[in-house]
Parts: structure tokens; C-alpha cells; sequence
């Protein structure tokens, strides 16, 4: 598909006003998608694990006006009007009216919340923007009833990747690709889909405990940190490398080899960290105890030969990786060893999930 078979045509239905609902989840990349192209297009291909509980609920009220001039809207988080969400979302409109020209039509109160707490240092743009790009599409489906499911599915993840790169990770569910890879069937750079290939009982349920070592804002914003890409040392063998690393992946989710697992998700997340801190201007994200947590993990690793790992976003909070089968074990460690390095004690836990759901729609 191009970007061409998502600018709509014509519209079969009128419709003056209603709402629609979706709740959308975060993700966590295992391999890194770092660096990007122009109109959100990713510099090398991603997989993440779809996550269950961290997930943001976003319902849009539209109803008809007088005039296609400009956009209208306002956005409510968690019943207060924000005004300085406005500028993000506007961006966004901006960027997929081509492919939405109702956009204009409308007039649209964004209500949204999330199931974790706003100030967690939890990235929440996956989870917002692939909720929105969904309420987008509900609205385009009462317009076009004769749209198909897997259509629908596809151009919510190519628009929710307009308003942020990873949103488009977050529409399906468990294992989800982004971005043209030549071993990974129906990959595409404009749209995530869903790791169709084997994939063992090891990888089922797995689990997501988020150790939120910094809560706070992050001194550099991941926008600034992918333009910093362009033109750094180490681009292209980093891009390289994520290609085979997904590559390499293949038959570890095929097999179950959780070993493996472990090797290429913490290289890959430590790797993300070093090319923030080999750009120019170089930063870093990581706190101490992030390190501190990363020791205590592969300490505990190499003293039991439980399977606990962990990967980092682009921030300074842990996620730490373990199957089902080794739940209690592993939380007894988090628990008693791991917590102490989180601001406030706080820590969210959860597993990998199945998707983004619709909620309800009135016309």
C-alpha cells in the first residue's frame, strides 16, 4: 500500500453528530526504532511487545458546523480543559487532513484520561495518539460504512503514526512490526502490523513490571533525540544492526529460547542509550539507579538463571521482561531488591496485552 490508497474519495453517509470511544495501550520496543525520515517514516525497522494495562481512553464528541476555515476542537484530560495539549493535536490534524478532509467539517471535544497516573515519567503518546487515530477512523467509518476491518486497522496506525512514531505500534496486539523489513511478510514503513510468524508459549502473557526510577520531565524530548540521527557517527551500522537483530529474532520467538531473548533485547536498549550519548550535542537519559536496577538484575540473573531482563524507552525508567511461568520468583526480587530505586516506591505492573478496543459510539 502507498499513501495514495489512504486519501479518501468520496463519502456514502451524512453524519451530523455523535461519539465514539477507544481505549488504546502503550508499547515497549524490543528492538529500537531510533532515527526517522521525513513524514514520520522510521530510519530502520521495530518490534514491540503490545502492553495490557498502561493504556490511555479517549472519547471525541463531533458535530457538524458551518464552514470548512479551520479546525475546532477542545481537549479535556481527566475532566480539566488542557489548552497546552491543543498545540500537539493541531500538529496532528494538520498532518493527516489530507488523508481526513472531514477533519474541517467537524467541530470535536477530546475528552481523554489515562489508567496511569499522567506525571509517571510513563511515555503516554503511543498510547493518546493511537486513540485518537482510532476515534479519527470511527468517525471516517460511520462516513464510509462499506470500509473493511482490515483496512481500518491499517490507515489507523498510518495516521496514528503522523501524530507520534510509535503510536502506530499500539492499534494491534501482541508482537507488532514497524517498518519495511525484508524477512517479516506484509512489513510496511507506514503502518505497524502484527508479527504474523511463530510464536512460542515462552513469549505468551509475558510480563511488563515499569519501575519508574525518574517521574519527572525528560531533559531532552525523544523528537530532539531522533533529528540528532541525522548525520551522527554511528547511523548507519545502528540502523544495520536493528534489521539484523529482528532478523535474529525470528527463530528465538519460534523456538522459545529465552537466552537469546535476553541478549538481543538489552543490547538493543543499551545501544539506544549510547547513541543518545555519542550524538552532537550528546545527552543521557539513564539516572544512577537505572544502573543500579540493570546491576541488580544481572546479578540476580547470573545467581539464580531466571530469566528476568529488562529494556529502557528513551528515559530512565526499567522495564523488567520475565515470562508467566517465573512470575512469583522474579516479582519477589523486584519487590524486595528493585523498588527501592524508584522514585516514591512507585511501580506499575503488566503484561503484554492484545490491542486497542472500541468502547461505544452514539450517532
Amino acid at each position: 500500500m502507498t499513501e495514495k490508497d489512504f486519501v479518501p474519495k468520496k463519502y456514502s453517509e451524512i453524519i451530523e453528530q455523535g461519539t465514539v470511544s477507544w481505549q488504546a495501550p502503550s508499547n515497549i520496543a524490543l528492538v529500537k526504532y531510533w532515527g526517522k525520515k521525513e513524514h514520520q517514516i522510521p530510519a530502520n525497522p521495530s518490534v514491540s511487545f503490545t502492553l495490557k494495562n498502561c493504556r490511555t481512553i479517549t472519547k471525541l464528541d463531533f458535530s457538524k458546523k458551518d464552514g470548512q476555515e479551520d479546525f475546532e476542537f477542545e481537549v479535556f484530560f481527566e475532566g480539566n480543559k488542557k489548552e497546552d495539549f491543543k498545540p500537539k493535536i493541531r500538529t496532528f490534524f494538520e498532518r493527516i487532513v489530507q488523508y481526513s478532509p472531514f477533519l474541517k467539517d467537524y467541530q470535536f471535544e477530546i475528552h481523554s484520561e489515562n489508567t496511569f497516573p499522567h506525571s509517571s515519567g510513563i511515555a503516554s503518546s503511543a498510547s493518546g495518539m493511537s486513540a485518537l487515530a482510532l476515534c479519527v477512523m470511527s468517525l471516517e467509518k460511520k462516513l464510509n460504512p462499506e470500509m473493511s476491518e482490515d483496512f481500518f486497522r491499517k490507515k489507523a496506525s498510518f495516521l496514528a503514526r503522523l501524530g507520534s512514531g510509535s503510536a502506530c505500534r499500539s492499534i494491534e496486539g501482541d508482537l507488532v512490526v514497524w517498518g519495511k523489513h525484508k524477512e517479516i511478510k506484509d512489513s510496511s514503513d507506514l503502518f505497524g502490523v502484527n508479527y504474523a510468524d511463530e510464536v512460542h508459549d515462552n513469549f505468551k502473557n509475558f510480563q511488563d513490571t515499569i519501575l519508574l526510577v525518574d517521574k519527572g520531565r525528560k531533559e531532552v524530548s525523544s523528537s530532539v533525540g531522533h533529528n540528532l540521527m541525522h548525520g551522527h557517527s554511528f547511523a548507519e551500522a545502528r540502523f544495520a544492526q536493528a534489521n539484523d537483530n529482528l532478523a535474529k529474532l525470528k527463530p528465538i520467538f519460534a523456538e522459545g529460547d529465552l537466552t537469546k531473548f535476553i541478549e538481543i533485547v538489552e543490547s538493543e536498549a543499551l545501544t539506544l542509550h549510547s547513541m543518545m550519548m555519542s550524538s552532537r550535542p550528546y545527552f543521557m537519559l539513564m539516572k544512577p539507579n537505572t544502573l543500579e536496577i540493570i546491576i541488580k538484575i544481572w546479578g540476580f540473573r547470573k545467581q539464580t538463571g531466571l530469566p528476568v531482563s529488562f529494556t529502557l524507552d528513551a528515559g530512565a525508567n526499567v522495564h523488567v521482561l520475565y515470562p508467566e511461568k517465573d512470575k512469583v520468583k522474579i516479582f519477589e526480587f523486584i519487590k524486595n531488591e528493585l523498588v527501592a530505586y524508584c522514585e516514591n516506591g512507585h511501580y506499575i505492573c503488566d503484561s503484554v496485552g492484545s490491542g486497542a478496543k472500541q468502547l461505544s459510539e452514539e450517532n
